[in-house]
């Protein structure tokens, strides 16, 4: 494998290019209804980067309950069924402030572009942004046997992108996405609250923040 000379942009979907956590959370809150248990913003936090079915065997944990396989999965369908239709009027307008002209740039000057997310629904995702065409390569949770911290979905995106792991910068918002990329020496930039993502080569709070000459 040959180390391209520009680094090559790994990046998360959700929190990063696009602002879906509600979506998630609020989704997320009626399959803790069901089980009794009310999901809090900080439960929130710990399902970020983690994929559907790992998400829900957490919340099944914090509530006490036992469920039958046939239930596990009904309530992950039943989950993603609300996600979905949740995301119904989602258009470029939801790409989140300085991703879009960053990526741009990024391409004009000849950087990879690639996506791994822990989504099963990133490439539906990506084309109601509206920005699907500018990924060299997407990873995202049907690709994948083990979900984030486990580097796996890293792993392929370097592979597919023919690029050394020490030459991929990672934007991630989520602790376990920012481990599981530090694995594998990946350099890994922060998205948002400092403190969570304290393990980041570097913390930026928003893409405006950030520019190509950093890299």
């Amino acid at each position: 494998m040959t180390k391209s000379k520009r680094p090559t942009f790994i990046f998360d979907l959700d929190g990063v290019i696009t602002k879906t956590e509600t979506h998630h959370f609020e989704a997320w809150k009626e399959t803790g209804a069901f089980l009794n248990y009310q999901i809090t913003p900080e439960n929130n936090e710990a399902l970020k980067g983690v994929s559907r079915n790992d998400s829900l065997k957490k919340i099944i944990s914090w509530s006490g309950k036992e469920v039958s396989s046939p239930v596990f999965d009904r309530l992950l369908k039943e989950k993603n069924d609300r996600y979905l239709a949740s995301l119904s009027s989602l258009s470029e307008d939801d790409i989140m402030d300085g991703v879009h002209e960053f990526i741009l740039e990024a391409k004009a000057n000849n950087h990879q572009i690639v996506l791994y997310s822990s989504s099963k629904n990133a490439k539906m995702i990506l084309t109601k942004l509206n920005i699907i065409a500018l990924f060299d390569a997407i990873v995202d949770g049907n690709d994948v046997t083990n979900s984030k911290p486990h580097p796996e979905g890293f792993e392929l995106a370097a592979l597919l992108s023919n690029t050394v792991p020490q030459n991929c910068v990672v934007f991630e918002d989520s602790s376990s996405g920012i481990l599981a990329a530090n694995q594998i020496g990946m350099t890994t930039i922060g998205i948002g609250d400092a403190k969570s993502l304290s393990m980041a080569s570097r913390i930026y709070e928003n893409f405006k923040e950030i520019s190509l000459n950093d890299f």
